[in-house]
């Protein structure tokens, strides 16, 4: 599904964001990568879809390569790799349904992109998405009135529009409270059994990792120091993964 191969990321030449990784995610996964603030994670999902440019390595969605591909195949390649962002990244003045068609753009040209004119099938699709998020009384409802938890289902929503083989997921219950969290991530494990989606997910709680993972990695300093199932993530795992930076 996903492989990688001694990617590599610096800024500055001397300091390193995620340092020589090599792993494989297989389809269906649910992968939770774990990590204390600056471990690389979200530098990691943001080298998968090239958001960021690796410093080295190689990356393959399937047997396409990522890290080598031209702009318009890179286009086409992140169609099949959706996003769910941390801050949720919404238009906070367009509706809900404006918001969750952005997540179309790739099949329609620029212009009609830009005046907001999407297929009727389209439309139609964005708006079974909310109403299995139950959001379907919020349609035509502006984002900025939403509740966090609201906004991130939205994300989702927009994400899925794209059906993505791949579900990349930046830290996307970081900003929310403990229950509202855990229905974003009962929302990501649906899409995940349901639909097949991989989905890879940035979380720092060992707890919330061990209850939705399939398998677990940990990053520290940019170095894979666990990448096991959940249930043997221990005491001493978790030490090795959130101890003092290198």
């Amino acid at each position: 599904m996903i492989r990688i191969e001694n990617l590599s990321k610096t800024y500055d030449g001397t300091t390193w964001a995620v340092k020589n990784l090599s792993l494989t995610l297989q389809a269906g996964e649910f992968v939770v990568v774990l990590g204390k603030s600056g471990s690389g994670k979200s530098t990691l999902i943001r080298l998968i879809n090239r958001l960021v440019e690796p410093s080295a390595g190689r990356i393959f969605l399937g047997e396409d390569e990522v890290t080598q591909a031209s702009p318009a195949r890179l286009r086409r390649l992140r169609r099949r790799m959706g996003m769910v962002f941390q801050e949720y990244n919404l238009v906070h003045r367009l509706s809900v349904l404006t918001n969750t068609l952005a997540g179309a753009l790739g099949e329609v040209s620029p212009a009609a992109g830009l005046l907001n004119r999407f297929p009727a099938a389209a439309v139609e699709r964005a708006c079974e998405h909310l109403n299995r998020l139950q959001l379907g009384d919020k349609i035509h409802q502006r984002a900025d009135r939403l509740s966090g938890g609201q906004k991130q289902r939205v994300g989702i929503a927009r994400a899925l529009m794209q059906e993505p083989e791949l579900l990349l997921a930046d830290e996307p219950v970081s900003s929310l409270d403990p229950a509202t969290s855990r229905v974003i991530l009962d929302i990501l494990k649906r899409v995940n059994r349901e639909r097949g989606v991989t989905v890879l997910c940035n979380l720092h709680l060992p707890a919330l990792a061990r209850e939705y993972g399939t398998r677990v990695l940990g990053l520290r300093a940019g170095r894979l120091v666990y990448d096991g199932p959940p249930e043997n993530l221990g005491t001493e795992e978790v030490n090795e993964i959130y101890g003092a930076a290198d």
